[in-house]
């Protein structure tokens, strides 16, 4: 199978693979819309955006990530986090995380660990927002006891971190995003990067008609009006070799396609090709919904396959 390799090096514009969780943190960093987000999730009603406390903890970096939105509330500590790739180890990092917020609240609070006096802790809420590309329930709960190795049925865990995970992609929770108007306009505006970049634009291009037309349309209007040049270089800033990567995947299922149509269609997209489109879905390249489109007659037995090659 030849590849176009000529067309790889033209990626010379810096892209930051985080690029949507940094966005995420920028568009929630406003107390108003935050306290909007914590409203449609726990179904509350506070109005006063000065009842919410933000204690992020901006300079506690874990697994090369800093912490998203941390924030008190009424009684409850609440951790947001956003990714974009799917990541079984978050009620991990929730541990991690909160044992510092909670280290930091009892100091900030003046209580003495060896005080006779049991020690009022707020309440803990982790949400975990996920809008990768590979297909995932609309809601999903890990547990950090799940990664235990087994001690015996009678023997419980002295520790536990659970932490809830929204699928905000587009189309998706739609009664949470109804709720919350800017967390639907941040997915709707993700989307349309994504659409951009299916049709074949570069990154660059891409994210530039997204911002037009969201503004066209009202959508996150009113933050791109007052950081539109500080969004894009979110957007655009950082180089990953992912780029490439992807790059060649996304030009190797087109080469794989029509070499399967010439050799036999059915054995070529049964065999490699449900390999190749794994691999794009894996890597949010392309969406689950994307990938079922290009096989259309063989839907149902490439979701089983898939399924299957996620428990191995």
């Amino acid at each position: 199978m030849k590849l176009n390799l000529s067309k790889v090096f033209r990626f010379r514009r810096k892209v930051n693979r985080k690029y949507k969780d940094v966005l995420f943190r920028f568009i929630f960093r406003d107390k108003k819309d935050l306290l909007s987000l914590y409203n449609a999730i726990n179904g509350t009603d506070y109005q006063n955006p000065e009842e919410l406390e933000i204690n992020t903890l901006e300079n506690v970096i874990y697994m090369k990530m800093k912490n998203d939105l941390s924030f008190l509330v009424g009684a409850s500590m609440n951790l947001y986090e956003h990714q974009s790739t799917w990541n079984p180890n978050m009620p991990l990092r929730g541990l991690f995380y909160f044992a510092e917020l909670y280290e930091r609240y009892v100091n900030s609070q003046g209580y003495r660990l060896t005080g006779s006096t049991r020690i009022p802790l707020p309440f803990p809420n982790y949400i975990v927002f996920y809008n990768g590309m590979e297909w995932e329930a609309e809601q999903t709960e890990l547990t950090l006891s799940e990664a235990f190795e087994e001690q015996g049925e009678d023997r419980k865990p002295a520790l536990e971190c659970r932490a809830t995970i929204l699928n905000i992609n587009s189309g998706h929770n739609r009664e949470l995003m109804e709720k919350c108007r800017r967390l639907e306009e941040y997915a709707e505006f993700i989307q349309r990067i994504r659409d951009n970049l299916q049709k074949g634009m570069r990154l660059e291009g891409a994210v530039e008609r997204a911002i037009e037309y969201c503004l066209a349309h009202g959508i996150l209007a009113d933050i791109l009006r007052k950081g539109q040049m500080e969004v894009r270089n979110m957007l655009l800033e950082e180089y990953d070799e992912k780029a490439e990567r992807e790059y060649l995947r996304k030009e190797s299922l087109e080469e794989g396609i029509k070499q399967g149509r010439e050799e036999g269609r059915k054995e070529g997209i049964a065999l490699g090709g449900f390999e190749i489109l794994a691999g794009l879905v894996e890597d949010g390249i392309i969406s689950m919904e994307q990938a079922k489109e290009r096989i259309k007659e063989k839907e149902e037995e490439f979701i089983l396959w898939y399924q299957e090659r996620k428990k191995r």
